[in-house]
């Protein structure tokens, strides 16, 4: 029973000895422009133009479409905007989510940024807007090509779905 033992032990030491040992060590076969890990680069941007079209103001821009004029109440008509809620929840929320950027931009602040016309002209034509608006044109780009579908909406529907997003912030 003890040379059993002894020979158990022998053959476990060889086997453990001979897997150890030599220690190759392993080479980098690619790089590209590497930074050390604790190294981050910021870049902040130099001009508005460099900012993302979801970040950028234009608000003299009505866009290209049928609107050429919305008139909004100092206060918001909760009416139009429960029903414009119900509108983008049925129609827009498979792209867009109202407080965050999804495949399309958050539409949460939007008239910071746009006119109200604008953003009329988007929801009533987006193929139109994204071939001739240069800010629509942009957004395309920046959102990976992911073009609007045109929902065929109202202009009385566009204008309910403008109310809801004066809502959201």
């Amino acid at each position: 029973m003890k040379a059993l033992i002894k020979f158990v032990f022998l053959i476990t030491a060889g086997i453990l000895i001979s897997c150890g040992g030599k220690e190759e060590k392993k080479t980098k076969k690619f790089e590209y422009n590497q930074q050390p890990a604790t190294e981050k680069t910021v870049e902040q941007p130099a001009a508005a133009s460099e900012l993302p079209a979801s970040k950028r103001a234009s608000l003299d821009n009505k866009g290209v479409g049928k609107v050429k004029h919305v008139e909004l109440n100092p206060t918001i008509d909760e009416a139009m905007a429960a029903r414009g809620a119900e509108l983008f929840k049925t129609n827009c929320t498979a792209c867009h989510k109202p407080n965050k950027r999804f495949i399309g931009p958050s539409p949460a602040g939007i008239l910071e940024l746009r006119t109200p016309e604008w953003v009329m002209n988007m929801i009533l034509d987006p193929k139109l807007m994204t071939e001739q608006d240069p800010i629509a044109k942009a957004l395309l780009v920046e959102f990976n090509g992911a073009a609007m579908a045109n929902q065929n909406l109202t202009e009385a529907q566009a204008r309910d779905i403008l109310e809801y997003f004066r809502t959201l912030k």
